[in-house]
Order: C-alpha cells, then sequence, then structure tokens
C-alpha cells in the first residue's frame, strides 16, 4: 500500500530490547502490522528513551543506531537500523510544533526504543526515520497538547510511532515470577479502560490513581509516549476511531 490515505498513528509496549533478536509474539505481532500498515512516506517515532529538557527531532539524515542498555548478548550490540533520517521532516514538525521551542539535533539517533520494533515493522530499514525527544520539564497536559500538533503529520503520508510501556518499574521486577504483580494489573486494566472510554483527563491527571501508583511507581518517561499522553489528541481531532 502507498501513503495516499491517511497514516494511522500507532503505539508500541516494546518490552525487552531481545525482542529485537528473538521469535516471541510481540515480534511476530510487529512484524504483522507491519505487513499491513500503508507504506508511509516517513516514520516520526516518539521514543521513551530520548527523555531530556526541551522539545527536539534528529536532524541527522544519516542517524546512528543507539545501544543504550547493557549487560545483553553481543548479537543484540551488534543490531543496526540504517534508516535515513529527514532534515526536511524534522523542521517541518519544527513548525508544527511552534511557539515551541524545537532543536533540531545531529547528536541522537535511533535509541531501543525505537529500533527493537522498526526492525519488524520495516525491516528493508528504507523509510526515512525521525526521533522526537519528551520535554523530561513538562507534565503530562502538555505531551497532550503538543500531540495534537503533530496530527496534520498523518495526511501528509508520516507514520507517528510512539513506543513505550504502560508498566515499567525495574525497581520491583521479579525475572523468576511467572504471574504479573496483582498491583500491575490494576494498573494495566486501569489504563486500557481510560483509552477505551476515551477519558483522557483519568490519563492526563494520571496521579488520581494514587494507591495504583503507590506501589506500582511507574516510570513516567515510559508511559508518556502512549497514545494516552502524545497521540489521544491527534487521534481525537482528525477523527480517528
Amino acid at each position: 500500500m502507498t501513503h495516499d490515505a491517511r497514516m494511522p498513528a500507532v503505539y508500541v509496549g516494546h518490552g525487552s530490547p531481545m525482542n529485537a533478536i528473538t521469535d516471541t509474539k510481540f515480534s511476530r505481532a510487529w512484524a504483522g502490522l507491519g505487513a499491513t500498515l500503508p507504506r508511509p512516506r516517513a516514520i516520526a517515532v516518539i521514543s521513551a528513551h530520548w527523555f531530556v529538557p526541551g522539545t527536539a527531532v534528529t536532524a541527522d539524515p544519516n542517524p546512528k543506531t543507539i545501544h543504550d542498555f547493557g549487560a545483553f548478548p553481543k548479537a543484540l550490540f551488534d543490531v543496526r537500523y540504517p534508516a535515513p533520517g529527514d532534515p526536511a521532516l524534522a523542521a517541518e514538525i519544527a513548525d508544527l510544533l511552534a511557539p515551541t521551542p524545537v532543536r533540531l539535533d545531529t547528536s541522537w539517533g535511533f535509541d531501543h526504543g525505537a529500533w527493537s520494533v522498526l526492525v519488524h515493522l520495516f525491516p528493508m530499514a528504507d523509510i526515512p526515520v525521525v526521533e522526537i525527544a519528551i520535554d523530561s520539564d513538562q507534565p503530562p497536559a502538555r505531551h497532550f497538547e503538543l500531540g495534537g500538533r503533530l496530527a496534520p503529520l498523518r495526511e501528509r503520508g508520516v507514520l507517528v510511532i510512539a513506543c513505550g510501556n504502560v508498566v515499567h518499574n525495574l525497581e520491583h521486577i521479579d525475572f523468576g515470577a511467572t504471574e504479573p504483580f496483582p498491583w500491575a494489573v490494576r494498573f494495566d486494566e486501569f489504563v486500557k479502560a481510560a483509552l477505551e472510554k476515551r477519558d483522557d483527563r483519568s490519563l492526563i491527571e494520571i496521579s488520581g490513581e494514587g494507591r495504583h501508583i503507590a506501589v506500582g511507581r511507574f516510570v513516567r518517561p515510559e508511559l508518556r509516549p502512549a497514545l494516552a499522553d502524545e497521540l489521544r489528541a491527534a487521534l481525537r481531532r482528525s477523527g480517528a476511531a
């Protein structure tokens, strides 16, 4: 398929970086999704792993693959996602987000929040990609508002992808567990229900779920790229289901 039609907006919980090089139900699902998506002219990725003060977008024509993790097999560090960048799209995004200052960045590249998913969605790496940073100084309401400004990209053949995890609490992780923690299930169900009801306010003011968060202590950078915070406004304002 070509990018004649409006592009979707997609949120992916990327999970472990090992999904990039192993056959899992997640990597198979991403490959299946990539086979059904219309081919975009470019991709804009919001990754939870570029969490810095200020708003930025990659503007390098040849972005590097960043291995922003440790204690994984060499095979994972050997992965490269050689998709080209798109400085013109970076400038276009800066215009859309004005008057918010946007730094056109040539020092970052594709972190694992982006490439661990893209290697399955678009394995040929022949579609230009830019990555958008999450401003660590801003609250969820600000990210929600900025997400709405990205909506026109979908009409211009750009696929918007956000990558993170709804629950990401490494402080309490138990690698030997066979079932999720009850607090994680409760919080995940809360987010799911709010999304299904399109209850944006509950997601923006997510601290209202204090009794869940007090135990869950979700990592805010991981949740912020979700449609709940970054892209639900884009979906709503553009009329998508």
